[in-house]
Formats: C-alpha cells, structure tokens, sequence
C-alpha cells in the first residue's frame, strides 16, 4: 500500500459547479445580438477540481509539508515519510527517534524541497536533508517554539539554505543558516550560526510570529513581510553589493531607530496567516493575501512604492456563516484570482475581483475535520490533508470568466486581455464598452468600439443618427470598412459611398462656417480616404457616382483631385479647357505622358498655346506619332494663323530632321508647308533629301506637281532630275538657267546617245534662241560627244563660216589621228595572226621520248603496256588510268557527255567486226571501205575524248588547283573508307 501511495487517485464527489457557474454557462448559450453563437458541446470542467489520493496511512497523518515536488508528512507519534512526487511509488520512511512524549508542532520545507525543518512542542527542532536519512537536531535553536521560517530564495540550494529569518512563539525574529554537508572535527552541527535580529510585540506584549517572507527587488533592495495575530510588520532597506552572505540583521539595524511600519486590525483569532500569488517560478510575488481576525486583507505587491509594500488594498469580511467563536478559518492559499479559505468541513473560494464567493466545496465527515491546506509554489497544486486523508486541488483555466467581473467593472482593456482567444466574449466586451462610452457622451471612442462588434449595423448607425454625431458615424463607418474583407465588395461599395457624402456634407458645413484650419485638415482626410489603396477598386467601379456626389456638391477642386487619383486625366483635361485653363490641361498631359490624351486634345490646345504645345510635343518624342497629329495641325495652319503655322513647322521639322521620321505623310505635308509658306527652305530641303529615289521619303509626283503650281521651276527640275526625266528636266532648266540644263544633261553617264540629244537641246536653244555663236562653241568644248557637223544645222544661213574655222579645222585633225591609230591596228593584228599560224606548225612537229621502263604516274605499273598519254609536263598516264584520275574532278556534264562518247566508240567498234566477210576476195574492198567510214568516225570519237580527259595533265593543270578544298576521302565515303583499314 505504501508504494502506490500517488500512483493512482480517484474522484472523492462528483464534480459540482455553483448556482453562480450554471447562470454563466446559461447565459452564454444561444444566438445572441451580436450574431455570435456560442454553444457548448459538452459542460467544462470547474476552474477547481478536487482529487482524492488514493493513500490509506497507517497511522494519523499530523502535519504535511510540500514544495518543488517534495512531500514530507508526519505520521503518528514518530514517523516522517518523504515522496517525490515524480516517483510516488518510492517512498522514503524515516524514523525521529524521540523517546519522550514531545510531538511535531510544524514542518517547514524549503523552495528547493531539500531542506526540511521540524518543529516540535518541547521547544525543540530537528533538520532533514532530502539526500539523507539522519535526522539531526540543531542545538542552537533549543527553547525555542518555532513557528515561521522565512526562506532565502536567492541563495538557498541543495546543500545550504543561505542566511534566513526564523520566528518564535514569544515574537523574537532569529537570523540562522544550515549547511547540509559535514562540519568540521569540533562543530558537526548543521545550524552555522543562530542569532536574533528583531523582536515583535502586541499591546506592549511578545506576539508569536505567524509569519515571515523575504523577497528581493531592484537596486539590492529588500523587502521582508512578518506578521503576528493582528499585525503585519514592513521592513525594508538595501544591502551591499556582494554581502548577500552576510544576512539581514543590517536590514533591521537601519529600522531600529524609528518604529517598523506595519498595518493592525483590532480582532484577534489567535494566529494569522499569509500568503503570496506568483506568476512565474522564480519571480517576485504578484499579490498577496492575509487570513486575520477581521477578515482577509488582499492587495497587490508594489516594489517601486517607497513607503509600502502593498498596493490597492482590500478587506474581506468573513461572510455570516463563518464564527470565529466556533468555526475559524484554518488555512488560505492565493491562486491568479481566487484566495482558497479553508474551514473544518469546506473550502470557500473567493474571487478577488469581485469578492464574491463562486465556489464552496463541502468535504464528507467520514474522512474527520480539515486539518491544514498548502500550495505548492513550484507545482501550483494545492494540497488538503485530514488525519485519514489527502486530497489535491488542480487549478484550471482560471481565468476564463475573468472577463465577464472586469467587463462589470467597466475595466475593458483588462476584460479584454483575458478573452483575445475567445472572439464572442470578445464582442460582448466591446459592445459593452461601446454602449458605456455612448451613454457618457464619448461618441468617437464608442463608434471605434462599435465597429469591432458584430452588432447590427443599421441600429449602430441609426443610434448615431439619432443622436446626430455625424463624427462618430464616420469613424464608425471608416473603421467598419476597414475591418471589411476583400470580397465583400457590396458592403465596402455601400460605406464607401456613404463616407463620400458624409465628408461632403462636412466640408460644405465648415466652409460655409468660414473654420479654414478644421477646413482644410477635414479636405486632407477627405483627400487620403479617395486615394486609399485599400478601397482603390471600388472607388474605381464606382467613379460615376462619386463624381455625380462631387458635381452635386460643386465640389470642383476635390472632384479635380480625384480624377488624378483614378487617373481619368481626361476628365481633368477637360474641365481645364472648359475653364480656358489651358496651361494648366497641358501640365496635366505633360506630367501623366498619355499618347491617346495628346491625340484628342491637341487640336484644342494647338488653337491658343501653340509654342507651349510643340515644346510638348518635342519632349515626349518619339511616343507620339506624329501622323496623328496632322489632322490639329493641319486645321489651323489652313486658317493661316501666323504662330500656328511657323510652330507647325518646326515641330514638322523636328520630326524629319531629328526624329528621322521616314514616313511619306510627314514629308509630303512638311513640303506643302515650305511651299506655302516658307519656299527658301523647299530647294534646300529637295537638295538635301537624296538625289535618288531608293533614298528619298516623299512622294514625287506630288512634289512635282506642288512646285509646278507654285512656279518653283528650279524645284520641278530637281524633281525631275531625281525621276530621271533627263529630257523634262533639260527642257524646263533650259527657262532658268543653261548651267543648270548643262548639268543635267550630264547625268546620264551610261547613255552616250540620251546625253548627246541632251547637249544637241542645249545647243539648239543656245543658237536658236540666244542667238549666241560663243556659247555654241562653248557646247562643243563642253561635251566631246558634239561635233560641229552636228551642230550646224542649227545656225541659220547668214552665218559665216569664220566663227566655224577653227573647229572645222580641229575635227579635221581628231579624224585623221582616227585613221592613223586603226591602220596601226590593222598592222599589229596581222603580225599576231602570223606568229600564232607559226605556232601551230611548230607543235604539230614536236615529239616526246618514252623509255622502255618508264612507269604510269598513277598506277606505277609500266606504261607500254597499254595506251598512255603523254603531256608536255612529263606526266604519263595509261588511258585508263587517266580516266580514272579525272572523272571525279570534272562536272556532271562532262560526266554524261564522256559516258555517251564511251558508248559511241564500243558501238563503233563493234560494227566494223561485223561488216568483216569470210570471202577473201571481197575482204579487202569491203574492209577498206568500212574501216575508212568507222575509223574516221571513232577518230572524231577520241577526239573528243581526248578533249575531255587529256586537255590538261591532271596533276598539274586547273584541275588540280580547284580540288584543293575537297577532301582526301569524301565524307559519304568515310565510315566505309575507315572499316576497310581495320
């Protein structure tokens, strides 16, 4: 039995929840205004639910102790046995070895569970280390009734407890410290030292020390709580830096002069007991709670105050049923918000909050009267122990209707610290702050609240409405929209709208007003809601009735502003030139760089700021095309406005001359410009344009055409100069200027007879018009292709031949150097053709020499035995042997034609073996004759061949030069050239 003391536990009761508890849940089911529903599956467990240990002692259990896990209980007269919690079924048994009747008055264990004091009624104490079974007595603190220990948490560990505070039954504070490990040959105790440090009184008489507490603060301050009966005692004061060691007593020395503060209540139930909340193992306490005569003083721990330690103090009134005559409070532990009263039949729990009681749990009188009740600091179990049993509190979720007492409280930042994970507690809490601040007349922090609530919408907004706070109804509906969701673009379109016209109502009031400085922040906050990002797309969908809200409100300036945030650009363009703000349209075109915008309201802007709108023109460059822009400028420039037309112009010029335009349009309508308006600048611009068709971009017929209707003659020349309309242009050049038609007449280089019936015109008219015999003769000069027979014609009868003596006389010489230079002609080719006949002569004469050994240069086998060649280059081939070597060199044709020749002279030779007779007497008239036909027809056969095969040695001739790209083995070749040598 002894070994499963903790193993295994059962449920003492089933479990209960109060009135209070039931009433909460209730309320929380159903669908409630918020929208939220909230209903719970299956019923929650209490915030405090009591187990039984399944533990049976062998004897009574006197007192018990526990803290980090450690469990020490004193049992019967005697015993003490020690559990580790993490091992329940290890349990450790220790004899006290006491012969005399003493009995254990209280069992002190210390935050690291290792040191273990014990206080018996005959003045005595005894130490257990956790590590140990010997129990030891500690001398020094013989005669005294121990009945509080204040432990040091800072420096206590396994093997020492530091220096700590220790009071007695008569009110005396002692300061001792206790080492575990052994002493020295001459002290073997383990108290190091016991001395007294303070002393406490009541009504002028020693009061027992119920109980003592050190914490530590900042700055090495600190802090130490002891309270008797009645009173409770603040000591506080630094200690230095490193002298931790030494104890406490300088922090009483620097109270001994002035009375320690304390805080007394006049009842008195003979002991009192204290005890502390902390968050975090480690940590300073958190809250505190003192069980007195009067009731329970609760508070929280303040270390930064200078004068107290204790802050928002409070009193709790015992309720009626408790008598301090017949049943006191026994014992009282704190938890987050709850203080546990423990009394002879039942725990009470109390909230701290609110005071009341939310939970009572009534014990059965089998197991006898409640004894004592302990937290464990470390575990956050509360243990509860009779003289026949254990029991153990788990503590869950506390917190969770702590909401609810501070939403009463109106705390609503507290209340809603503690339901963040709890969305429709959440919502009750807002909409209850929301209401409180409504009924206060905070308008905006209630429309704030209101928007985080899933209340109804159209009561929220007709609560204000009614109320007439257009403020709060627009943060209302600026916060709801905020904590809309993408997709639900109907409600976001509605509040959107509203907010518009909320904001105009607004600005119109304060305008009308004349408040410019609440004017002008309610235009910015207008302004920064119409360019959110967040609502962009539904503003944008939209447009329409915003603008029609802004129209109907004459809003102008914001309707301006709100075109650029949708970048309608149009919209705003236009209402600048409705307004004749034209300056300001093209800034707008300008800045925003949109090529359709420059298209539509061009012609607009070209009729009164012409300069501002090329210069515009010029800086967005080539992003505009510049063939739409024709149609404004072509407008005006036929109006004939004068700045108009010279800014068409250039901006013309800009894109022919920069831009490098090509297209026809642009430099048709930049000639008609120059024709009409700027002719000084169309010859420059026809010279510069090209002299060739393939290099020029307008349109020459109708350059023609408009220089002819204007009479810009020398233009129409060029023109006709560039169609090469040699004769057109020589015609009409002859009505300006004979150098000009001269020049023309020599362009035709490649035609010698369009160029000499050029210069024929131009003599023609030099004579027959200018009448000019000089100028004729000039011509001559001019051109080589004119004779003087050629132009006589042209001079009329009473001309005398004076004016013609001297040409006549040099034609005269230019013909007879003629026939002198063709009979030296004449000699040299006749002197030609004898040496080529003697030529020809000499190598029908000329002979080689073959040696009997001499072998083929291709096959190197001896060359006399079948037909070979000879070429000049010593190369010898056979016949075969050289058809072989040049086939593959010589093209395709040749390739037919030598297979065909082959053919003809096997079909040759073939016939004349047939026409041969077996007469002897015919044989030789026959044979004669047939070998004449057939031999002069192969003859003509080889021939050929020869002409094919044998015109050039194939090792030395062309043949062999054009084969030097071609590879040694053809590449088609190459895989069966490469197997054949493996």
């Amino acid at each position: 039995m002894m070994a499963s003391i903790l193993d295994e536990y059962e449920d003492s009761q089933n479990i209960r929840q109060s009135a209070q508890q039931h009433s909460r849940l209730s309320s929380n089911i159903g669908i409630t205004h918020s929208g939220f529903v909230n209903v719970r599956l299956e019923e929650e467990k209490p915030i405090f639910n009591k187990q039984r240990i399944d533990f049976t002692p062998p004897e009574k259990i006197n007192h018990l102790a526990v803290c980090n896990n450690q469990l020490c209980m004193s049992l019967g007269k005697d015993t003490l046995l020690r559990i580790d919690l993490a091992k329940p079924d290890q349990p450790n048994q220790t004899e006290l070895g006491r012969k005399d009747e003493s009995k254990v008055h209280k069992l002190f264990l210390d935050p690291t569970g290792s040191h273990l004091l014990i206080s018996l009624n005959t003045s005595e104490c005894l130490y257990l280390n956790r590590n140990t079974q010997k129990v030891r007595s500690l001398s020094r603190w013989r005669g005294h009734l121990i009945e509080s220990v204040g432990w040091n948490k800072l420096l206590g560990n396994e093997t020492s407890t530091g220096p700590i505070l220790v009071g007695t039954s008569q009110g005396i504070i002692f300061e001792a410290e206790i080492s575990a490990s052994e002493g020295s040959l001459f002290n073997t105790n383990p108290d190091q030292y016991f001395r007294q440090v303070h002393f406490l009184e009541e009504d002028g008489k020693p009061a027992p020390v119920c109980c003592l507490e050190i914490e530590r603060g900042l700055e090495n301050k600190y802090f130490i709580i002891a309270t008797t009966r009645k009173r409770l005692f603040q000591f506080v004061g630094k200690v230095a830096e490193g002298s931790e060691q030494q104890g406490f007593s300088s922090i009483f020395n620097q109270n001994q002069d002035l009375l320690p503060s304390f805080q007394e209540f006049p009842a008195n139930m003979g002991y009192s007991e204290i005890t502390f909340y902390t968050s975090k193992l480690r940590t300073s306490p958190k809250a505190f709670a003192w069980m007195m005569g009067n009731g329970v003083l609760y508070g929280q721990m303040d270390y930064v105050r200078p004068d107290s330690l204790l802050s928002d103090v409070q009193v709790w009134e015992y309720t009626p049923d408790i008598d301090l005559s017949l049943n006191k409070p026994i014992s009282i532990v704190l938890t987050q918000f709850h203080f546990l009263l423990l009394l002879h039949d039942r725990v009470k729990a109390i909230c701290t909050l609110n005071g009341q009681v939310v939970y009572e749990d009534v014990f059965p009188d089998k197991f006898g009267a409640l004894r004592k009740m302990i937290k464990d600091p470390v575990g956050g179990l509360v243990w509860i122990y009779t003289e026949r049993a254990v029991f153990r509190y788990h503590i869950q979720r506390e917190a969770r209707d702590v909401w609810q007492m501070y939403m009463s409280m109106s705390k609503f930042d507290l209340a809603k610290e503690y339901c963040r994970d709890r969305p429709e507690c959440m919502d009750m809490v807002l909409a209850k702050e929301a209401e409180h601040c409504f009924q206060n007349k905070r308008y905006l922090e209630s429309a704030k609240c209101y928007a985080l609530t899933q209340n109804y919408f159209e009561e929220i907004a007709l609560k204000f409405i009614e109320a007439k706070q257009e403020e709060a109804l627009k943060e209302f509906l600026l916060k709801k929209l905020n904590n809309l969701k993408l997709s639900e673009r109907t409600q976001i379109t509605l509040l959107v709208t509203w907010l518009a016209e909320l904001y105009l109502n607004r600005l119109g009031q304060l305008e009308s007003d004349g408040n410019s400085i609440i004017f002008q922040e309610t235009r910015d906050e207008f302004r920064q809601f119409m360019s959110s990002s967040k609502h962009k797309e539904c503003l944008f969908n939209n447009r329409t009735t915003i603008y029609d809200l802004l129209a109907s409100h004459g809003n102008v300036d914001d309707m301006v502003y709100f075109s650029v945030v949708m970048q309608d650009y149009e919209r705003v363009i236009s209402h600048y030139c409705q307004h004749d703000d034209y300056s300001a349209a093209l800034d707008v075109l300008a800045k925003h760089c949109d090529e359709k915008l420059f298209y539509k309201f061009s012609p607009v802007l070209m009729q009164h700021i012409p300069k501002n709108v090329v210069d515009a023109w010029i800086q967005m460059g080539k992003r505009l095309d510049p063939k739409k822009l024709i149609p404004a400028l072509m407008n005006y420039s036929q109006m004939g406005n004068t700045q108009q037309i010279s800014e068409t112009i250039r901006y013309m010029e800009f894109c022919v001359y920069e831009l490098n335009v090509t297209e026809e349009a642009i430099h048709n309508y930049l000639l008609s410009l120059y024709a009409k308006y700027k002719p000084d600048s169309l010859l420059w611009y026809l010279e510069q344009a090209g002299t060739h068709a393939s290099e020029i971009h307008y349109d020459l017929k109708y350059a023609l055409r408009l220089c002819a209707e204007h009479g810009y003659l020398r233009a129409c020349v060029l023109v006709y100069r560039i169609m090469e309309l040699y004769e057109e242009a020589v015609d009409l050049a002859l009505q300006v200027d004979v150098d000009l038609a001269k020049s023309c007449a020599d362009l035709p280089e490649d035609d010698e007879e369009l160029r000499k019936k050029l210069w024929l015109k131009i003599a023609r008219h030099v004579v027959q018009e200018e009448k000019d015999v000089k100028k004729a003769m000039n011509c001559l000069s001019s051109c080589n292709l004119l004779k003087i027979e050629d132009i006589l014609p042209f001079f009329p009868d009473f001309v005398t031949i004076d004016h013609f003596k001297e040409a006549i006389c040099n034609s005269l010489e230019e013909y007879n150097m003629h026939i002198e230079e063709l009979k030296q002609e004449m000699e040299e080719a006749t002197e030609s053709a004898k040496r080529i006949r003697e030529d020809i002569q000499e190598m029908r004469n000329k002979y080689g020499v073959v040696d009997s050994q001499e072998k083929c240069a291709a096959c190197d086998f001896p060359l006399l035995n079948r037909p070979f060649y000879l070429f000049l280059c010593g190369h010898m081939f056979h016949y075969d042997c050289l058809f072989q070597e040049i086939t593959p060199h010589i093209s395709a044709y040749k390739q037919n034609r030598l297979e065909e020749l082959q053919k003809k002279l096997a079909a040759t030779t073939q016939s004349s073996k047939s026409r041969q007779r077996p007469t002897p007497r015919d044989e030789g008239d026959t044979s004669s004759l047939g070998k004449g036909n057939a031999g002069t027809s192969r003859e003509q056969i080889k021939s050929d061949i020869d002409d094919i095969i044998a015109s050039e040695c194939v090792y030395c001739g062309e043949l062999m030069i054009k084969s030097i790209d071609k590879p040694f083995i053809d590449p088609q070749k190459f895989e069966d050239e490469k197997s054949s040598w493996l």
